[in-house]
């Protein structure tokens, strides 16, 4: 286990080299190892598009019963198509939700969102000119929300979804990943966690 500061919650490594505190930027960074992702094609395995992989690299842990806001700037050394870093909910290997910092197709950062019932989805947001961004996770009762701000102060609404009724099995944390590529590295610094209620989805704050 891996107690951090910034959380109210103990976060456990699916891969333990992968992970590593850095003093020097307060924060947690990642060296995503190569050709790793979380995506349930919903072609099959016979599509041409993005193949099914359920091996990236997590640090996740339960978070305290009730309505919370969870954020973090997410830096990203992109390399290869699809690399990105991620703030994950996540059940079990057939349903989770992942908020991403991608590398598109088109070599631009971008904002993605994937949520995944028995299939993956994947829905692209807006492209982002620099390479962080801030994301956001927000709870209400038993409803999710994801925005991401470029400066901080205004939250731009990504995604709102649910997990099903009970989330008291929900895990929340950090990924990283490479699914085309040779790995590369995540940065998530600015932590934060509160236990507070998002009063509205969509004003910006």
């Amino acid at each position: 286990m891996v107690d951090m500061p910034e959380l109210p919650f103990p976060l456990s490594p699916s891969h333990l080299q992968v992970w590593r505190r850095d003093e020097q930027v307060v924060g947690v960074v990642a060296d995503a190892p190569a050709h790793t992702d979380f995506y349930l094609n919903p072609g099959g395995e016979d599509s041409e598009d993005a193949e099914t992989l359920l091996n990236a690299a997590t640090l996740l842990g339960t978070p305290p019963e009730g309505d919370f806001q969870f954020s973090a700037r997410v830096t990203v050394d992109f390399r290869a198509q699809y690399d990105a870093g991620v703030l994950l909910l996540w059940i079990d290997e057939r349903n989770w939700a992942k908020f991403c910092f991608e590398f598109s197709p088109s070599q631009e950062p971008m904002v993605v969102s994937v949520v995944t019932r028995d299939i993956s989805d994947d829905a692209n947001a807006f492209v982002v000119p620099e390479r962080s961004i801030r994301l956001r996770i927000s709870r209400v009762d038993r409803v999710y929300a994801y925005h991401a701000s470029t400066d901080a102060t205004t939250w731009r609404l990504v995604r709102v979804f649910s997990l099903g009724n009970d989330v008291t099995d929900h895990k929340l944390g950090f990924e990283a990943q490479s699914p085309t590529g040779d790995g590369c590295a995540v940065t998530f610094t600015e932590i934060h966690f509160a236990r507070r209620r998002l009063n509205d989805l969509r004003d910006g704050s």
